[in-house]
């Protein structure tokens, strides 16, 4: 499996814990990698990253170790992608570098309608044609702690703002059971993908996810479960037919 900045800052977490993590999920003997349980591991069926694009993901303190986290899902299909937790007071150096590394064009994905004034909103097909690297930064938090970051970070207000809009999300939503209506991150990542071009890539997101998911879920106590994985399966179908 190859290893990336969100395993890393999931390792340095643990690392440095100055207590057990408790929450809903924690008695499950994990995979620290995929984050599923160790004998459903999926590890060994990590896609092969895509390039032509970069992600950083900066996380709330309160998602890092969440298992049902799905924002390292971006980091698993995406080659360059880096990850930072969130510190209200301090700006790592390396996102500094990052944000103002003449190879890359930092885009902030955020709903428009939360935006300050100083933040220009770009269109996503003119993406793809962009000189520079697409540099996405994804906000993985609450969106009561996504809101919360954006206005607290003042690094994040003059960059330019891809945002999804009300219909794209509505039309996936409604593709969605019923009472799934809030988007995960890596879902919103694939929708962003999708309009600016990386096609490919957001189809092995969303697939991808769909397969984490699955494996995830067998060790919950409720909901109909099916121990044959067909989403893995399909997966793997998938993946084969492109490789030949």
């Amino acid at each position: 499996m190859r290893v990336h900045a969100v395993h890393e800052l999931i390792e340095h977490r643990i690392n440095n814990a100055t207590k057990p993590f408790n929450a809903r999920g924690a008695k499950v003997q994990r995979c620290l990698r995929c984050r599923v349980a160790t004998k459903y591991c999926l590890c060994q069926f990590q896609p092969a990253p895509f390039q032509g694009f970069a992600a950083i993901l900066l996380y709330s303190n309160n998602e890092v170790l969440k298992p049902s986290n799905t924002g390292r899902l971006i980091a698993d299909i995406c080659e360059d992608s880096y990850a930072f937790e969130w510190q209200r007071t301090e700006m790592p150096d390396q996102l500094k570098r990052l944000l103002n590394d003449p190879a890359y064009q930092p885009i902030l994905v955020f709903p428009c309608d939360y935006l300050l004034e100083s933040n220009t909103v770009i269109e996503p097909s003119s993406v793809k044609g962009m000189v520079k690297i697409p540099l996405f930064i994804f906000l993985d938090a609450s969106w009561r702690e996504a809101r919360r970051i954006y206005r607290k970070s003042a690094y994040l207000h003059h960059l330019p703002c891809l945002s999804i809009s009300e219909k794209s999300l509505s039309d996936y939503i409604m593709r969605k059971a019923v009472n799934e209506q809030q988007l995960a991150t890596c879902e919103v990542a694939s929708l962003v993908l999708n309009h600016a071009g990386f096609t490919d890539a957001a189809d092995t997101l969303q697939q991808w996810f769909e397969v984490i998911k699955e494996s995830y879920m067998l060790t919950k106590t409720q909901g109909d479960k099916d121990f044959t994985r067909p989403k893995l399966s399909a997966f793997l179908n998938s993946s084969n037919a492109k490789d030949n």
